[in-house]
Formats: C-alpha cells, structure tokens, sequence
C-alpha cells in the first residue's frame, strides 16, 4: 500500500509534464502557422505594392516624360527656324533629348524589375524565357530551356517567377556552374517547374546560418498549395522542383499553349 502511494505523486508528475509538453507542442504549432501567415500576408503586400509602383511609374511618369520629348521637339523645330541658328541652344537641347532617353530607360527597367509586364500580357513560359535570356547574358552561362505554358492563376504564376529568379540570383553567387536548365510543363494536374544546374552543389543535411531565399521560395509555394523540393550534394548541382496546382477551370478544359524550347546562350566574346 506504501508503495503505490509512494508511486502515484510519481505518476501524477509524469501526466501534468505530459500534458505541459502538449500545450508547449500546440503552442509552438500555433505560432509556427502564425508566422507563416504572416510571411505569406507580406509577401503578397510587397507584389502588390510593387504591381502598383510598376504602374504608377508606367503610367504618370511614363505620361511626364512623353510630354517633356514632345515639347523638346517641338522647341527643336523651333530653334531650327531661327536666324541666325542657335547653335548652343540646339546642342543643349541634343543633351536634354539625351538624357531624358536615358531616363525613359531607366524607368523601363525599374518597371520591369519591379512586375514583369510580359508576366501579364505574354504569360510565364515566354517571360521565363526573357530571364534565363538576360541572365545568361550576364553570367556568361548557357540555360537550356523547356517551357510550355501551364495555366496557373495570377498570384501562382508571380510565385513560380519570383522561384525562378530567386534560383538564378543564387547560381550565379554560389554554384559556379558551366549550365543551367530550367523548365516548366504540366503534371497531372499540376504544373512542374525545375531548375537545375551543374555548379558546385552543397550538402543538405549541414544547416546553415542563412538560406532565407531558398525558405522564401518555400513559402512562396506553399502559400499557392504548392509544393518545393530541394536535391544537392557536394559536386553534383543543385536542382529545384517546384509543383504548383494548375487553374481549376483550365485543368479540365484541355488547355494547350505554346511550347519555348531552346538555349538562352551567352553573347559571344
């Protein structure tokens, strides 16, 4: 009778840890979806934020400076007329037409960093072309591209995008890779996207102090009910697949795109 009285305090002990470690459990559960939530909330701020910006820059100063070029002209026209010619004034004008080129340039590509616009007009296999394009021509690095529309919603097809250009910016900083390929098809009903390359590689399993990027693509798939892998190893590359699940109205229709296939091939020296 001593004894079991002597072991019930024990058990009790046992079952309150038990039940604290369930509660710590589910709170950490809680606010692990928390966190999630919130990086997901934010993430589609910031596309939001920079689909608007793109627009605004497009739209009102895209109008500005249309305007500025139309009235350099016709002040050009102007100062051709007059007699004696205005020689300075018209190489001053030449510079002003110069520089405002530059500037519609440069609020082209600011544009385009911040919202692709063929992502909304032409689609992601063709905008995934002008990436693997520009990026090979900077990092001197050919990409093999198979890419076949797979029709994804709006926020799916930014997910896939942001992936891919995630993936390339960490090739040409770490891989040191000869060739990348990239492609993007359909599976089942899901879409499958890869990126791959032959660079250096690294092992998984080591933790690391900072892989935000590869955890932002992660989320950024998760969040569209999509799924990321990740395979690399020491000296055998990097590759990561992507499936998202395709548009439910384009899933059962049949829907067929067109099809890029290819090398993005660096410039020749």
């Amino acid at each position: 009778m001593n004894a079991r009285r002597r072991r019930r305090p024990g058990l009790q002990a046992t079952v309150r840890l038990q039940a604290i470690n369930h509660r710590l459990a589910d709170e950490v559960q809680l606010r692990t979806r928390q966190l999630t939530e919130l990086t997901q909330h934010l993430q589609t701020a910031r596309e939001d934020e920079r689909a608007r910006l793109a627009r605004d820059l497009h739209d009102e100063l895209g109008a500005l400076l249309t305007s500025a070029k139309l009235d350099a002209a016709r002040l050009r026209s102007r100062l051709a007329a007059v007699q004696p010619p205005a020689g300075d004034a018209l190489e001053r004008l030449a510079h002003l037409n110069d520089t405002l080129d530059r500037v519609i340039s440069l609020k082209r590509r600011i544009t385009e960093d911040l919202r692709p616009s063929s992502l909304d007009h032409l689609g992601l296999a063709v905008t995934l072309q002008i990436l693997a394009r520009e990026f090979g021509a900077q990092a001197g690095v050919p990409v093999h591209l198979d890419l076949a529309e797979a029709p994804l919603s709006p926020t799916a097809e930014t997910a896939a995008y942001r992936i891919v250009q995630e993936a390339v910016t960490n090739i040409s900083k770490y891989a040191q890779a000869r060739q990348v390929w990239i492609s993007l098809g359909r599976q089942g009903e899901c879409a499958l996207l890869v990126v791959r390359d032959d660079g250096r590689g690294f092992d998984t399993a080591t933790p690391r102090a900072r892989r935000y990027g590869l955890a932002g693509m992660r989320i950024r798939a998760e969040a569209e009910q999509g799924r990321l892998r990740l395979f690399s190893a020491p000296g055998r590359g990097t590759r990561i697949t992507v499936t998202l699940p395709l548009r439910a109205v384009a899933a059962t229709t049949g829907f067929k795109g067109h099809r890029v296939e290819g090398t993005a091939s660096p410039p020749r020296a």
